[in-house]
């Protein structure tokens, strides 16, 4: 392994950037201040913080070098195997846990069908965000497929959404029915339009600590998170622009803006980057830390860190497959390997990141629901400038002096 538990948290992130959204997803807020990532991260060993947050040592480990190894990759990929030649471009993210053993099964496909040479493929880890996507996103150099989640990416005029109006992009996946778990009376996942493909999604949940909570009653929805009991005490994965635009959007949805302002007040005020400055921020933990389900598996077993499937409905963040109409013949066996049962169970089994294959068992208690802002919101309202509008008064709220 790359990283070990004896190494310092500054020297970690020095050397691998790439791990700060990771270590920012699971509460360590803190390495957003670069002031104070200089001086106690540099006396400050992986192994400590493991402890001090209750985590499973060897698997939090083994996915931050997972992450670091993916990084590596990424620079490999895109040096030995550009093929400028290929009639197929495929471009997109992919979720850093599960994209190993994505690529090798991609990889293993096209070679057993003879495909290799015609694709030129770029699947960078979600911890590169989608900036780069967006900044060459124009008809011209538009992928044949692209695989990413992003609310802002595919539902803004600026970006995909301008060519979904179009009738560009058509769902390959010739399914009747998604998974039982997002088709059923409560949701409907599918596309009705037959644009957009959905191959996963990823959730988020809540993991409270019982030792900050004290008597304090766990929230077990969004409504009461926001009810006021938990200002200034809750941990947003707001370096995860999608899974927090996903937020965003479904709280607005159900409680207006009035709600937005309510999640902001929430927002651990130690832990907001323009109040990292405070000395004691080592000594303040959230009680909540919103997260996605898959990194709830880092919680150590009888600790005081307990994950809680919210009662309206885990927030998701869907995993979108777009593909072009008019290449519907060449693309065809390739949007159905992203969309087929194998590419499924690694989604499900190894990243818990649920999929849509009817015939995957995602492992999820039916009674765990899961919140989607649905298809006709979608439709009737601007995506791009309802996110615009609560980002701002997310920000105005958070910021606030308690």
């Amino acid at each position: 392994m790359k990283i070990s538990e004896k190494d310092f948290l500054y020297n970690i992130i020095d050397k691998y950037p790439q791990t700060k959204d990771y270590f920012i997803l699971n509460g360590v807020t803190q390495v957003e201040n670069d002031k104070l990532l200089s001086t106690l991260g540099k006396t400050l060993k992986l192994e400590t913080l493991i402890k001090s947050k209750k985590l499973n040592q060897d698997l939090f480990l083994e996915e931050l070098n997972n992450l670091v190894e993916n990084k590596e990759v990424d620079s490999t990929l895109v040096e030995n195997e550009k093929n400028a030649k290929a009639d197929i471009k495929l471009t997109g993210i992919l979720p850093c846990p599960v994209r190993i053993p994505l690529l090798e099964s991609f990889e293993k496909w096209l070679d057993e069908n003879n495909k290799k040479d015609d694709v030129d493929f770029e699947l960078k880890a979600a911890s590169m965000g989608v900036d780069w996507l967006k900044d060459s996103m124009n008809e011209e150099s538009l992928s044949d497929i692209f695989l990413s989640a992003g609310f802002d990416l595919f539902f803004d005029d600026k970006y995909m959404n301008q060519f979904k109006k179009r009738k560009i992009f058509k769902d390959l996946i010739q399914v009747e029915k998604y998974n039982e778990d997002f088709d059923n009376d409560y949701l409907s996942l599918k596309d009705p339009d037959g644009d957009y493909s959905i191959i996963s999604v990823v959730p988020a949940v809540f993991l409270v600590n019982d030792e900050v909570l004290k008597d304090k009653k766990a929230p077990t929805s969004w409504e009461e998170l926001i009810s006021g009991d938990f200002d200034n005490s809750v941990s947003l994965p707001i370096g995860d622009f999608d899974l927090f635009n996903a937020i965003l959007l479904n709280i607005y949805k159900r409680f207006g803006l009035d709600g937005v302002r309510r999640l902001g007040k929430t927002l651990l005020k130690s832990m907001h980057p323009s109040q990292m400055v405070k000395s004691n921020v080592g000594r303040i933990q959230p009680s909540v830390t919103i997260m996605p389900y898959f990194f709830t598996k880092m919680a150590k077993f009888g600790g005081p860190m307990n994950a809680i499937w919210p009662e309206d409905g885990a927030i998701i963040s869907p995993i979108f497959m777009l593909t072009k109409a008019k290449k519907e013949e060449k693309i065809k066996e390739i949007a159905e390997f992203f969309a087929s049962k194998e590419v499924g169970e690694i989604l499900s089994h190894t990243g818990l990141f649920p999929s849509t294959h009817p015939e995957v068992n995602n492992n999820i208690d039916k009674k765990n629901k899961y919140m989607w802002v649905g298809w006709q919101y979608i439709k009737e309202n601007d995506i791009g400038n309802i996110l615009e509008t609560c980002i701002e008064e997310f920000n105005k709220s958070s910021e606030e002096i308690a």
